[in-house]
């Protein structure tokens, strides 16, 4: 018995269904999809449209443990990623993240944080073998930076102008980023 054209599509959609509806291959099919639109770059926010950073009121700690003071970014460049190990769209950003900290690293003040566990997190970094500074929130987090969806990525000037501020998955490693965290530095 032959099928038709119809039946095949329906038959495809019922097993692209069934693939989702299993949490072990949902993560990986939503990772995928993301990548793809993970491939354009964030945009830059007109001049005009720049929002201060209101307060930089903020306490965080490291994976090991180590206070950090959000003061201590102020006057400089600051690339702020708020994502989780379980968020399809922050695994696809990840690698383009990933990149830019190692080539900024020395030059830009890269925060990335979760609210996870912290055996979670470093179980992820290992999987991945990132080594990226990744910061856990231990008060409230500024009004202006808050986010209630990840990921939520802001590229902050030194000044404190709030100057991309993407929500979804992005390609980071894109020459606009770089071109901009360039021109942020030698403000």
């Amino acid at each position: 018995m032959k099928l038709k054209s119809s039946q095949k599509q329906n038959i495809v959609f019922a097993i692209g269904l069934v693939l989702l509806i299993i949490p072990q291959t949902r993560q990986p099919i939503q990772v995928f999809i993301q990548k793809g639109l993970a491939v354009f770059s964030p945009s830059v926010t007109e001049k005009s449209e720049q929002q201060d950073v209101n307060s930089y009121q903020w306490h965080l700690k490291d994976l090991e443990g180590q206070s950090y003071n959000f003061k201590f970014a102020q006057n400089q460049v600051v690339l702020l990623n708020f994502w989780a190990t379980w968020c399809p769209p922050c695994i696809a950003e990840m690698p383009s993240l990933v990149a830019l900290h190692k080539d900024y690293k020395d030059k830009v003040q890269f925060l990335f944080v979760s609210n996870e566990d912290e055996d979670v997190i470093v179980a992820f970094l290992k999987k991945h073998n990132y080594t990226i500074p990744v910061h856990q929130p231990m008060s409230a987090v500024p009004e202006r930076l808050h986010t209630s969806t990840i990921p939520r990525t802001l590229l902050i000037s030194k000044s404190g102008k709030i100057v991309i501020d993407k929500t979804g998955a992005s390609n980071w490693n894109s020459n606009t980023v770089r071109t901009t965290i360039e021109q942020l530095l030698a403000e």
